[in-house]
């Protein structure tokens, strides 16, 4: 694993965030960022990971596409579409 992903023991996950985040004095940007998380294995693990990706909160079961065939014969993939509106990198509060 990288150690640039890993912060510091010292640094809090905000100092890290604002690392990749140059402009976190700007203003607002009102685009979008799309992202598209896709789980791709056997059926019953693609599964399974839904769910516990349910259980944990981080999407409906109903937000997934429907499975579909994968390129790797026995597997199948979902992939989940997250719109979110950009804003600016400063954390809450400061």
């Amino acid at each position: 694993m990288s150690q640039e992903f890993v912060p510091d023991e010292n640094s809090s996950v905000s100092e890290a965030l604002e690392e990749d985040c140059p402009n976190s004095d700007s203003a607002a940007v009102s685009e979008q960022d799309v992202l598209l998380v896709t789980v791709v294995g056997s059926p019953q693990g693609v599964r399974e990971t839904i769910l516990t990706l349910y259980r944990l909160g981080f999407a409906e079961v109903g937000d997934w596409s429907p499975v579909q065939r994968a390129a790797t014969p026995g597997h199948v993939m979902s992939v989940l579409i997250r719109r979110k509106v950009r804003s600016d990198c400063t954390p809450p509060g400061r």
